[in-house]
């Protein structure tokens, strides 16, 4: 077993993976941006090492500075958790080449056949795994798109190579939508994946999305361990998961688990994986009634490293994943066999997102964590990195915390999870536990016939105002502490070794915090991913951010004509793409902002006048 392992991560499944290595008696390791210096994973961690600005790109994302950081500390494993680096084959090909570092996940070969879509659907050709309608080689024009479309018929999904969660993937209607999605899908695989590759499938209208685990080691075992149902999304993303599914038969359910498995064994896959697959609902079937054995499932895509959602797996089949992979890394062989694996109860987990469901799940933009007190009991699992007066750091994924129940059964678990839900307080942001609260009263939900579109379909009729305010938290702050912050330098000897140390301060005398910082020290404090605030001179009506983002296009000029309605800017924020558009027609006379750069909520963007 490995002395020490870096997790290259942050949050809570950087403290979820430190906490499988404590119980390994493995060291741990944290990396951190400067806008996480204050975070629970480094609280958590053994020994942490800051490796950049707030920007992901600079920091969680920089191969190289995560590779020194695991160098410098002595670490032999790095252990990638999930999103940043987790499925990029490069970094994954990198670390093995690194001498005296081990990469805990499948090869980096195994990701880049398995983990590219293109060519995940041609191995899983090759293990006759039923794959939807779709190309197996990359897409690069509008005229690919066009002839499948006549051949398929529309609606058609552009998918990134890389992508998952919805990011990366266009749903093109229509012949005249084709080239701006394209380029859509393409400009968010190379922003989120750094790979700007995409395939065409036909969409599906009305499907369930359930996934299946996988556990493999070097010795040639694989494992299934049984399926989630992650149906309930909004936008593409996955919002509540359980297991087992609510809607299979057991013949089903035995059937898309053993294709996963000849899926994992031709791809020579080994390490923790997850198979995806669209299920076809039937839009007659009732609560109670069960799909069988004859519905139609198709291989969506593999993910190869640890699911947010693994952990409602470990609560079904007692099985601790993220420990397996730090075994099968290490080398170690699988001690149960398939039959081994037994699914007991039902597990829902809850994504804890740091949004206000009843403004559209706008993300929080700052605040102070004034009260956080997760809830408690038999049957209740909390996995996050807070805790009470930590600031939101708003630079990142909004998903703050992650709450799992168990139970008997379906019924017990849900009834189990109205009581965590209500126990779980949380006061200074907005959190989505009102519209957990919600779902649980939700006919459909509470049936198991909702699908992957209901929420996208319903959620403007469903009672989310209602049950904000009635569970909401009763205040919500700003952007967190308001005191002044100095940082000084100093020089310390240890055992007799040299250190520049610095330290922050906070709560100084107006005067001190006025002094300049030393230079040299330990980086920048800014959470907006460096460059000053952008501002105006010009008259007129001023459009301004309205939540914290990226400037992903500029789509206007000074002196052009704009019309209500029409698109000015794009704004990347938590990971999807936000339409900046005119409330009135106008002159676009000044331009504060450019192509990447970071903008704050009421920054100003655009002059109409």
């Amino acid at each position: 077993m490995f002395d020490k392992v870096l997790v290259a991560n942050r949050g809570e499944i950087a403290v979820r993976v430190m906490r499988a290595c404590e119980d390994l008696d493995v060291g741990t390791v944290a990396v951190y941006s400067d806008a996480d210096k204050h975070s629970g994973h480094v609280r958590h961690a053994d020994e942490a090492y800051n490796i950049g600005p707030a920007r992901a790109a600079d920091s969680y994302l920089d191969h190289e500075g995560v590779i020194e950081a695991a160098e410098k500390a002595g670490a032999d494993a790095i252990h990638p958790g999930y999103g940043f680096l987790a499925e990029n084959a490069e970094f994954a090909e990198k670390v093995e080449n690194t001498e005296g570092i081990t990469w805990v996940g499948p090869a980096s070969q195994s990701m880049e056949q398995a983990g590219e879509k293109t060519k995940a659907r041609k191995i899983m050709q090759a293990a006759d795994v039923p794959i939807v309608p779709g190309t197996t080689d990359p897409v690069t024009t509008v005229e690919e798109v066009h002839e499948f479309g006549e051949e398929h018929g529309y609606p058609i999904a552009i998918k990134a190579e890389g992508g998952g969660g919805g990011r990366g993937m266009k749903v093109v209607r229509g012949p005249e939508e084709a080239a701006e999605l394209l380029e859509t899908a393409q400009r968010e695989g190379e922003a989120y994946f750094d790979n700007d590759s995409v395939y065409l499938e036909r969409y599906l209208e009305n499907p369930r999305h359930i996934e299946v685990q996988i556990l493999a080691d070097q010795h040639g075992n694989v494992r299934h361990l049984g399926e989630r149902d992650c149906s309930l999304q909004r936008r593409h993303q996955k919002v509540i998961e359980e297991g087992p599914s609510p809607a299979l038969t057991d013949d089903l359910r035995e059937q898309i688990g053993e294709a996963a498995r000849r899926g994992a064994d031709e791809a020579n896959y080994y390490n923790a994986g997850t198979f995806e697959f669209l299920v076809e609902e039937d839009p007659d079937r009732e609560p109670g009634e069960l799909l069988g054995a004859d519905t139609n499932f198709y291989f969506l895509e593999v993910n190869t490293r640890i699911q947010v959602e693994h952990t409602v797996t470990e609560e079904l089949t007692g099985i601790d994943i993220v420990k397996w992979q730090l075994k099968v890394a290490a080398g170690e062989e699988l001690d149960f066999s398939q039959d081994d694996v037994e699914l007991e109860g039902h597990a829902v987990e809850y994504r804890i997102n740091a949004e206000n469901a009843a403004n559209e799940f706008a993300p929080a933009q700052g605040g102070e964590l004034e009260t956080y007190d997760p809830p408690g009991g038999i049957g209740v699992r909390m996995d996050d990195a807070l805790r009470q007066g930590d600031d939101l750091v708003t630079d990142y994924d909004s998903m703050i915390a992650k709450l799992i129940v168990h139970g008997g059964d379906r019924e017990e678990c849900l009834a189990r999870s109205k009581r965590a839900l209500r126990e779980y307080d949380i006061e200074g942001i907005h959190t989505i536990i009102p519209f957990h609260l919600m779902m649980l009263e939700n006919e459909e939900f509470v049936g198991g016939t909702h699908t992957t579109k209901y929420l996208d379909e319903t959620l403007d009729e469903l009672p989310t105002a209602e049950y904000q305010e009635q569970y909401g938290p009763e205040s919500v702050g700003g952007a967190g502490k308001d005191e002044e912050t100095v940082t000084r330098e100093f020089t310390i000897e240890v055992n007799g070794k040299r250190f520049q140390v610095d330290l922050e301060e906070s709560g100084v005398p107006q005067q001190a915090a006025q002094r300049p910082a030393p230079s040299g020290g330990g980086g920048s404090s800014s959470s907006g991913g460096g460059g000053s605030s952008p501002s105006v001179s010009a008259d007129g009506e001023v459009v301004t951010a309205e939540m914290q983002g990226t400037i992903l296009e500029v789509n206007v000029a000074e002196g052009d004509e704009v019309a209500s309605g029409d698109v000015l800017l794009v704004l990347e924020a938590m990971k999807m793409e936000n339409d900046v558009v005119a409330e009135f027609g106008g002159t676009v006379t000044e331009i504060a902002v450019e192509e990447g750069q970071s903008v704050n909520q009421g920054d100003p963007l655009v002059v109409l006048d």
